[in-house]
């Protein structure tokens, strides 16, 4: 386009050019994106250079509602947004309960607007300024739940509908990306409150490992992610073929699982897990469900979470297959149906 915007070819701003060009010929080779937009470093320069490179770019900004004067800080995003030479940008307003924390809450009260909101753009992909440092927490974070590979496999470059092209950019580069273009980036209180794990790791924890390791920590974390995520996809694609092999309507054969590699395993337990409606599985529970196949000596059947109101699902074992029911909460405790 040759209407696309100028921007001074600093070793910053090319470093970010760079890596949404890549992100969009990988995934995107044409067409329109949007961007999550909050006004602070990470997203500004996000949008300066997907502006500069992609078709055409549509702004979102959330408004949280959290702190006074949200209103004018997500008003600024706009102007910035319309400024830098996005086609649209409007504001999202949402509601952020408390149900699991004040992170978590604001965190799916954001995407759920962003999810909404994309539709109205012919369901563009939405483009997130999670950067190689974010990557890194993600990592640490994950490492603590001890979930296996699985959990510390950090965010993917791209998770439909969400893309992430600056994960291999530092923060301290898009904060100069905004210094050369002299864009005032909006700090988030939030993201020097110590009573969030996540800040504590940005401020402390990544400091600390720095140091101690000699540096090259966060991109190192980086790295083993995305290697994890490639090994990841190979196996869960074994894994997707075993699950068919396994089935038998809506069970699972016992024999079948039983001769299969542990890491095979446990993934098809989880992809039928999941296909049934269980949510949140922790590595206790596969290794549960994963025990009335290889350890079997009678027990009873295990409690594997989300269902409908009223009640849960409980794997169990019968008749050589894997099966799974419905335990009612409440007056009728006792009672399943298959």
């Amino acid at each position: 386009m040759n209407d696309r915007p100028r921007l001074p070819e600093t070793r910053a701003v090319l470093a970010v050019r760079h890596a949404v060009r890549g992100w969009l010929g990988r995934y995107l080779p044409e067409g329109v994106v949007a961007v999550a937009l909050s006004g602070g470093a990470d997203s500004l320069a996000l949008t300066a250079a997907a502006v500069t490179e992609a078709d055409a770019v549509d702004a979102f900004v959330v408004d949280h509602g959290l702190q006074a004067g949200s209103d004018v800080v997500a008003a600024d995003a706009v102007a910035a947004a319309l400024r830098l030479g996005c086609r649209s940008a409007r504001v999202l307003r949402v509601e952020v309960g408390r149900a699991g924390g004040l992170e978590a809450a604001a965190r799916r009260a954001r995407y759920a607007a962003l999810r909404a909101a994309r539709i109205e753009v012919a369901g563009a992909p939405v483009l997130l300024g999670h950067t190689l440092d974010d990557q890194a927490e993600t990592v640490l974070l994950g490492l603590a739940r001890g979930s296996g590979a699985r959990s510390i496999q950090g965010m993917a470059e791209f998770d439909d509908p969400w893309g992430r092209p600056l994960l291999g950019v530092r923060r301290e580069t898009t904060r100069q990306v905004c210094a050369d273009l002299g864009l005032t980036a909006w700090e988030d209180p939030h993201n020097s409150s110590p009573e969030f794990t996540r800040v504590r790791l940005r401020t402390e924890v990544l400091p600390l490992l720095e140091e101690v390791l000699g540096g090259g920590v966060a991109a190192a974390l980086g790295r083993t992610a995305a290697q994890l995520r490639e090994d990841g996809a190979v196996l869960d694609g074994l894994a997707e073929k075993l699950l068919a092999e396994a089935r038998d309507g809506e069970t699972l054969v016992i024999e079948t699982l039983a001769t299969a590699a542990p890491a095979l395993r446990r993934r098809v337990i989880r992809a039928w897990l999941l296909s049934a409606g269980a949510k949140s599985l922790t590595d206790s529970n596969l290794r549960a469900v994963e025990a009335l196949v290889t350890a079997w000596r009678g027990q009873g059947g295990v409690a594997v979470g989300g269902s409908i109101s009223g009640t849960r699902l409980v794997a169990g074992r019968e008749h050589g297959r894997l099966i799974l029911g419905l335990h009612h909460i409440g007056p009728d405790l006792g009672r399943h149906h298959h």
